[in-house]
């Protein structure tokens, strides 16, 4: 690559930024260090040493400025997005750089595309929101289950997660989205996301072999419910989760994710089984791995990446499966995740 080129990471310092800092380090990018919180900057800092330092806050858009000046590229890591998608963006279409974020949020997610479809194309940007486990991974999962289909009747997003324990960002950004929603529950039916009073059912879920049925949360709605009727002709996109994961998140004493491996990782396994149905025709794409959060990091690290040396399909607000080759893109992250395709 030559010099090695700039990325700002806003929330470096998070659980997820710090996975992402280090994936750029690994792949030959220079991280610049950015967020909220100049005293957890500094100290995140100290085992980076080297590495330029900018703190930054959403209200002052002159120090956002600041952390994006020379950046090829921007990486949004700092929930809840509600508060720092806006202005992360409009720091990135100032600056002429991409930006790409993890954001889990639903709302925000579609604020997102609200707000910045029409500015972000005509500047010929690209702006890549929920570039992590929900709703990139999934995206890109269906997108390559679907091949050369226009379109589906449904597209059904399990997770098998064998444990899940959220970190402080996962309790505040659901914190945000449920007094967003009203206490309400969301899912994406009849081609839009609608908002529900009632419980969620309970169901059974086919995950491919060695996990095996297992009981789910049915209509267990995230970020796919944006990215995927974004750019997929599908009416219906329904979620599933394990029920020991949903207790774990449900529970006020699920400790944090303790890491097991040098490079951070927790012990959490995930299977991620997509499935898309048209007439009576079947396509899947299955996705296995460990640990929800590290595994984000190259997700948005190989985005990035590509975006950089022009391997995209869009400008504009776009998802993960709209810009890439869904199928290339997956493969590529094979030292991170199996991926598997059955047509």
């Amino acid at each position: 690559m030559g010099t090695a080129q700039t990325v700002t990471v806003f929330g470096a310092y998070g659980h997820t930024g710090q996975f992402v800092v280090a994936e750029l380090r690994e792949r030959g990018f220079l991280p610049v260090l950015s967020g909220r919180d100049p005293g957890k900057l500094k100290e995140f800092a100290q085992s980076h040493p080297g590495l330029d330092v900018r703190p930054a806050s959403v209200d002052d858009p002159d120090s956002l400025d600041r952390a994006l000046a020379g950046a090829a590229a921007v990486i949004n890591c700092a929930g809840p997005f509600a508060t720092t998608a806006a202005p992360v963006i409009e720091a990135a279409l100032r600056a002429g750089i991409p930006y790409v974020d993890v954001a889990a949020e639903i709302e925000a997610n579609a604020d997102t595309f609200a707000r910045f479809t029409d500015r972000a194309r005509a500047a010929g940007a690209v702006v890549l929101p929920a570039m992590a486990f929900y709703g990139g991974l999934g995206d890109l999962l269906a997108t390559a289950a679907m091949g050369d289909w226009t379109g589906a009747d449904e597209a059904h997003v399990a997770y098998g997660l064998s444990s899940w324990h959220p970190t402080e960002g996962t309790r505040l950004a659901g914190k945000v989205s449920r007094e967003r929603r009203g206490g309400r529950r969301v899912r994406f039916a009849n081609g839009q996301l609608e908002y529900r009073d009632d419980a969620p059912p309970t169901l059974e879920w086919a995950f491919p072999e060695p996990m095996g049925t297992r009981a789910v949360i049915g209509e267990f709605t995230m970020a796919d419910a944006v990215t995927i009727p974004s750019h997929l002709s599908i009416p219906e996109v329904r979620g599933y989760m394990t029920t020991e994961a949903a207790t774990d998140l449900s529970s006020a004493d699920t400790p944090s994710p303790a890491a097991v491996d040098d490079s951070g990782r927790s012990a959490q396994t995930f299977l991620v089984d997509v499935l898309v149905r048209s007439g009576g025709a079947e396509r899947r794409a299955v996705a296995r791995g460990q640990d929800i959060y590290a595994v984000t990091a190259p997700l948005a690290v190989e985005a990035v990446s590509r975006i950089l040396t022009g391997r995209t399909k869009a400008v504009g607000v776009v998802s993960a499966g709209e810009l890439f080759d869904a199928p290339d893109f997956l493969r590529a992250l094979s030292s991170h995740l199996s991926f598997e395709l059955s047509h």
